[in-house]
């Protein structure tokens, strides 16, 4: 049953949420899944770079992850970062933050990987996100209404300004 919906939706030239992924990325950065992000959160090993906007990340992001904004990136807000260390990006999907990690490799960093699916996947997953005073939040910045869609209903409250 299930796999007819699907087989339907794409049909219909709406793709599902895995499709729209694929169709993004162009695999120059390693993906790691939520849920392993997740388990590395609490170590002082790995850092967590948020590259959406400023906007996006006062909404809303994960435990611990530092502001790097997309449109205004340079290297030099990451050298505090050892380069040996585990780095790991994510933005709303997925697509930013592969720009950013390509960005990290090319200067060097030696464990960078993307968070398959961005912040959308992280709630689709049920995982806690913070609001600006660390008080974790439902509200999730969804870029606008036509990316908010990815984020399944009753996972989050979808702030678009």
């Amino acid at each position: 049953m299930l796999i007819s919906f699907l087989q339907s939706l794409v049909a219909c030239g709406q793709q599902t949420y895995d499709q729209k992924l694929q169709s993004l990325y162009k695999k120059t950065v390693p993906l790691i899944q939520p849920k392993a992000v997740d388990k590395k959160l609490n170590k002082n090993e790995v850092f967590i770079l948020d590259t959406r906007s400023a906007k996006e990340y006062s909404v809303s992001h994960l435990p611990n992850a530092q502001f790097i904004d997309y449109d205004r990136f340079d290297i030099s807000q990451v050298e505090d970062i050892p380069k040996d260390k585990e780095v790991i990006v994510y933005c709303s999907v997925g697509y930013r933050s592969e720009k950013i990690g390509e960005k990290l490799k090319e200067a060097g960093f030696q464990n960078v990987s993307n968070m398959y699916g961005g912040i959308f996947q992280w709630k689709n997953e049920d995982l806690n996100v913070v609001n600006q005073q660390g008080e974790i939040t439902d509200s999730v910045h969804t870029y606008n209404k036509r990316w908010g869609k990815w984020l399944e209903e009753g996972k989050g409250i979808k702030i678009y300004e």
